[in-house]
């Protein structure tokens, strides 16, 4: 049986559906995806991230094991920072992606798109001096998101909002709306935004405040126009473990050769060189799926369309990987359906916003 989370008391009230995703239970939408997409766009909406996997490392080496097995500078990072970048085996694939939050060089907080990687874990810290738990039932989390994200929070903390730095994090706990939460700079949107975690006793108040402060509630329907948007990748859609190098899903200034991460020697012989681009295509019509195999003009291999979507503001797009040759703007390609081929173009990543602005407003 899925698991529910800490807000499911609440979100059930009003949710339109849930669906089953790795074993938890996800809010597909509460009604009005197009209302939810122009929430996240123009306001601010709330979304209930708790099946984010969560893990704690502590101990003496607990910064270093999260170093090898993550290709950010793990080691570099301050007290309240936060790295995103790909977790690579010894061949220097990926095997997931997702964060690490520095609280001390003895505790850190790995986030990943997938739950089992305690194995994963495990086999790449051996020998090293950490305590590797999963916390994800413990530690619910909420993404407030939308150009009004810090006007809404500022009204239900005494934080100074205007400080805390894109991609950095508060150690200690603070308040928003009477509770304690830990409060980070980051979220899945490409906008300005939040993420908050906090203990599951606390979670009905939370979603009371920041609902009534007047957060838009959204689902998963909406979060794939959203990250393909802002080019924004998820694991088992654009691109299984073990299979990708995180230079074709264009992670490449996520990657720092760092000595003690793990497969290193080969992402600096692929870095060199990269084989393939991660881009946007605009197709002329819906009709692509995932995985959608992509051509030229006159039949050739174009790679792969990982992600499809509906842009409310951009139609028929996804994210796509595709050899190095044809990765420029403008380069026609066509997605080869069952119904026949779509005819479509190469567009830079992140079509929203290619240059992060929003998020770092």
């Amino acid at each position: 049986m899925a698991r529910e989370t800490a807000f499911h008391p609440v979100t059930s009230r009003t949710a339109a559906g849930f669906g089953d995703e790795a074993g938890w239970l996800w809010v597909t939408n509460f009604g009005d995806v197009d209302t939810e997409y122009r929430a996240i766009r123009q306001g601010v909406g709330m979304w209930d991230l708790s099946p984010l996997n969560k893990w704690e490392f502590r101990g003496s080496e607990a910064r270093e094991a999260a170093q090898r097995v993550h290709t950010h500078d793990v080691m570099g990072a301050e007290p309240g920072q936060v790295r995103y970048g790909g977790f690579v085996d010894e061949d220097g694939m990926l095997v997931d992606d997702g964060t690490v939050f520095t609280f001390a060089d003895d505790h850190l907080w790995v986030c990943t798109n997938g739950d089992d990687r305690a194995r994963y874990f495990a086999d790449a810290t051996k020998g090293l001096e950490v305590s590797i738990e999963y916390i994800a039932p413990e530690l619910p989390s909420m993404q407030v998101q939308g150009p009004r994200s810090r006007e809404l929070l500022q009204g239900l903390t005494d934080v100074d909002l205007g400080t805390l730095r894109y991609f950095r994090f508060l150690p200690e706990q603070v308040h928003v709306g009477g509770v304690p939460v830990w409060l980070s700079r980051t979220g899945f949107s490409g906008e300005l935004g939040y993420e908050l975690f906090l203990r599951p006793e606390h979670a009905l108040d939370l979603w009371a405040a920041i609902e009534g402060a007047g957060a838009t509630p959204y689902g998963m329907d909406v979060i794939e126009p959203i990250r393909i948007e802002v080019g924004m990748i998820v694991t088992d859609y654009d691109y299984e473990p073990h299979a990708r190098s995180p230079f074709d899903v264009g992670l490449d200034r996520f990657v720092k050769l760092h000595e003690l991460t793990m497969g290193t020697e080969a992402l600096r012989t692929v870095a060199e060189d990269p084989p393939n681009r991660f881009v946007t295509v605009r197709l002329d019509e819906e009709g692509a799926d995932y995985s959608t195999a992509l051509q030229t003009q006159d039949g050739g291999d174009a790679g792969v369309l990982t992600s499809p979507a509906m842009s409310p503001r951009f139609g028929p797009i996804g994210l796509a990987i595709v050899p190095a040759a044809i990765a420029a703007p403008g380069t026609a390609v066509q997605a080869v359906t069952p119904d026949g081929a779509i005819p479509g173009s190469v567009d830079v990543l992140s079509i929203y916003d290619p240059h992060k602005e929003r998020p770092r407003g």
